[in-house]
């Protein structure tokens, strides 16, 4: 079987080349019926003649992504050259693009091995983030919770603004499926810069990643920081009373702290964002505590479920329960009178109605929601 002979261009794509002498194929449009779908012959696999008319229109998407990409920044760059290799995959075929992601991530972890790689000022790994971490995430979010997002028209684009979420799941896993949502299903692509305890970030191995990932320590200087440089920020303000809480509590929001969140967003005069997320909740059902470990261990709990540690490592396996996010309207900071952030009764007053949009919205969604795996 003969095979297109390629060329690897400088920024590592692998473009197919014609044989000399060759000339293109016929369009869909030049080949026998007309457009695609207008007859047997019209191209695809039945049609004899369509074949190097794709061949051609992948040649053209190819070249024009490769055009881009030495034209643009670093950024644009790495999205036009996975644009070109999700072209070229959907010509290759499943087989392909599993062969083309394995070399990618291989490349990719090579070049942590040996040093040749970027990160922000506070550890924040775009490539790495991009090609392999949410690439491990997706299965999760699109196939065993099959995460629906709604209101993604709502995030600004653009600027910097401030994501704020109920919290739950026991182990905080509705922080990283947001993420994914964020970067894939948000008109644009961004990356959603979560704010952490210093327990995630200190533990081994985790801590490394987490940083890597986008992940900072939950401190007003961090978020201000990152608000200021255009970032979209995540906060769970609950924090460990959210996450943590027994299954009878599920959906009932824990007080919201003295509104720090609040404050950063008014210093930096960007948009909050009110998040509701339904599903974590049923992942790990918390029922009980073995509190003596968890103060041996110097954790905040050791959460037990109908399955852990009765089933041992297996209790561990989430369960699937289907999730939606919704992103709410955006409440406006920019308009507040100056030295707001420096009111707390009025910093107070802004979180608590965050804090109800958000709990109306859950209320909302329980209320229409069906069976919670279904």
């Amino acid at each position: 079987m003969s095979s297109t002979p390629a060329a690897r261009d400088r920024d590592g794509v692998v473009v197919p080349l014609r044989r000399p002498g060759a000339a293109p194929g016929p369009t869909r449009e030049d080949a026998p019926g007309g457009p695609a779908g207008a007859g047997p012959a019209g191209g695809g696999r039945d049609g004899g003649t369509g074949s190097s008319g794709d061949q051609a229109a992948l040649e053209d998407r190819l070249a024009a992504a490769l055009a881009a990409a030495r034209a643009g920044s670093l950024a644009a760059r790495r999205t036009a050259r996975r644009a070109a290799e999700r072209v070229a995959a959907a010509a290759e075929g499943p087989a392909g693009d599993l062969g083309r992601r394995a070399r990618r991530t291989a490349g990719v972890l090579g070049r942590r091995v040996t040093g040749d790689y970027e990160v922000d000022e506070l550890g924040f790994d775009r490539e790495l983030t991009e090609e392999v971490l949410l690439d491990l995430l997706r299965p999760l979010y699109r196939r065993w919770f099959r995460v629906e997002l709604r209101g993604a028209e709502r995030v600004p684009p653009g600027t910097g603004a401030l994501l704020v979420a109920n919290h739950s799941g026991t182990v905080g896993i509705d922080a990283l499926m947001t993420m994914v949502a964020v970067h894939d299903d948000v008109p644009g692509g961004r990356h959603l810069r979560v704010l952490a305890a210093d327990l995630v970030l200190a533990a081994p191995v985790l801590g490394d990643l987490a940083r890597r990932a986008g992940i900072t320590l939950a401190t007003p200087a961090d978020a201000e920081r990152l608000l200021a440089d255009g970032e979209l920020v995540g906060v769970w303000p609950e924090g460990y009373k959210g996450v943590g809480k027994h299954f009878r509590d599920r959906y009932r929001l824990q007080r919201f702290g003295r509104g720090g969140f609040v404050a950063s967003a008014l210093r930096a005069g960007v948009p909050i964002v009110p998040c509701a997320i339904v599903g974590a909740e049923e992942v790990y059902p918390k029922i009980g505590d073995i509190a003596p470990l968890a103060r041996l261990l110097g954790l905040p709990y050791v959460p037990v479920t109908p399955f852990f540690p009765l089933l041992g490592p297996l209790g561990l396996v989430p369960l699937p329960s289907r999730w939606v996010v919704e992103l709410g309207e955006p409440v406006r900071t920019d308009l507040a009178p100056a030295g707001t952030a420096d009111d707390p009764a009025a910093v107070l007053d802004l979180a608590d109605q965050v804090r109800e949009t958000i709990q109306e919205t859950l209320h909302d969604l329980l209320l229409h929601r069906g069976s919670v795996f279904r």
